[in-house]
């Protein structure tokens, strides 16, 4: 996936205005803008869906632990999902995937809302939709994640789309969460859902729209569980990605779980309700869509292991110090940093796996990486739950920073060695300048 290297003689234009128009650049590309505009009005109703489904069982059940199980249910099933659905998104059209992933949401949500809309909805058929969800989520976030590269026709602009495509996930993170706060409190959880549900037309319409070029799709001799294995023997035994998601599943296993306490911290210790919900929800997405407005900014993937590295304590720091707090503005504050460090973390992750993995490997790559996720998000749910009703949220909270902390510590032993393969491979891919590379200050190779 080389791209044109870049001059080292080239001088570089740094007035804010080449500047500003450099970290939009991605959206020269007609694919990419369209995708653009329709997911952007599609994810600020999955963030309403989110606040609206932890509000509600909660509200059913008061139980932290009823929480985890609900968000585990749909995460599990992406786990298990996960190598086969990296499989078959290789060997399907990805557009024609996404409308069929996208249309079968519309009809989750939209079951979500007319149960609830009626009041007969249950924990159990939360949890069943939940679970559904999960399926649908296997098989669309490797597909989408690859389809970048479709999306996006000069390869040096794809770290850019990653960027602007978190930014757009987490501006819709700030705004989802206040309107659902609103859309709450008048018509209650279920007008939430009907509008998630709504707004996936949005990206259908997109996704149709586009101009893309015929997929060429080599059918493997291999049957599905020998692609299985030789995609998890190239992520095993490639030490970048091997490291990097041994990272983000640590991450995601302990830094992501917060979440699921949320509304534990609205009602109990910050003594409010779904609009104290809302308030910690816009916070952290505050702090992610900064996140992604930096990444965006950025020229190269240069640096992007230390920020994995710094990105990783800075989550740890911040849930510790969120437990710790029970005062509104200060929890507030704090989950701005949590967004920051949580997002960064995740999108420093994908851009680096992206820019190092084959075409031929990369719906199977972009799997593990879903898996990284979802298979450590829901048992890191469970554990937060059940931590959460022996020893409290607070402390919960506290007990996942350390991990993160930690995890960020060994990642620093690591660096050296990850650096020293990626260095040449960046080289021989020209994605970068030759002279940004020899002046990278993390990437220098570890002495022998």
């Amino acid at each position: 996936m080389s791209g044109p290297a870049t001059s080292p003689d080239r001088e570089e234009i740094s007035s804010p205005g080449s500047s500003i128009s450099h970290a939009w650049r991605a959206l020269r590309h007609r694919n990419f803008k369209l995708f653009f505009f329709g997911q952007s009005i599609s994810v600020i109703g999955n963030w309403m869906t989110r606040l609206a489904t932890t509000w509600l069982v909660y509200h059913l059940t008061h139980s932290a632990l009823l929480l985890g199980i609900v968000s585990f249910a749909g995460q599990i099933v992406s786990f298990a999902l996960g190598p086969f659905a990296g499989v078959w998104v290789e060997r399907l059209h990805r557009r024609n995937l996404l409308v069929s992933t996208q249309a079968a949401a519309a009809i989750q949500s939209l079951a979500m809302a007319a149960l609830t809309l009626a009041h007969v909805i249950t924990l159990w058929e939360i949890i069943a939709l939940t679970a559904l969800q999960g399926v649908i989520n296997a098989f669309d976030m490797p597909a989408r994640q690859s389809f970048l590269v479709q999306m996006v026709d000069d390869r040096n602009d794809l770290s850019n789309a990653i960027a602007i495509n978190s930014s757009m996930a987490n501006g819709a993170r700030l705004i989802g969460p206040a309107i659902a706060g609103l859309v709450v409190a008048a018509f209650g959880e279920g007008g939430c859902f009907l509008i998630d549900g709504l707004s996936y037309f949005a990206v259908i319409a997109s996704l149709l729209l586009m101009r893309i070029k015929p997929q060429d799709l080599r059918r493997s001799k291999a049957n599905m569980f020998e692609q299985i294995r030789e995609g998890w023997d190239y992520v095993s035994g490639f030490r970048p990605i091997r490291t990097i998601l041994l990272l983000f599943s640590l991450i995601s296993l302990m830094g992501y779980s917060w979440s699921v306490l949320l509304p534990i911290f609205a009602a109990q210790v910050l003594h409010g309700g779904v609009t104290t919900l809302g308030w910690l929800m816009g916070a952290a997405g505050i702090g992610a869509l900064t996140s992604a407005i930096s990444l965006a900014f950025r020229k190269s993937v240069v640096g992007l292991t230390r920020m994995l590295q710094v990105a990783s304590g800075m989550l740890g720091v911040a849930l510790i110090l969120f437990g710790l707090s029970h005062t509104l503005w200060l929890s507030i504050v704090l989950m701005v940093f949590v967004g920051f460090g949580m997002l960064q973390a995740a999108s420093a992750s994908n851009t680096i796996i992206q820019s190092l993995v084959p075409e031929d490997k990369r719906a199977r790559a972009m799997s593990y990486y879903t898996m990284a996720f979802f298979g450590s998000a829901p048992f890191g749910s469970l554990f937060a739950g059940a931590l959460a009703d022996r020893i409290g949220a607070s402390h919960t909270v506290m007990v996942t920073g350390t991990f993160c902390i930690a995890g960020s510590l060994w990642f620093t032993l690591e660096l050296p060695k990850v650096n020293a393969v990626i260095r040449p491979i960046y080289r021989k891919m020209g994605l970068l300048p030759a002279r940004d590379i020899d002046a990278m200050p993390d990437v220098q190779e570890p002495a022998l």
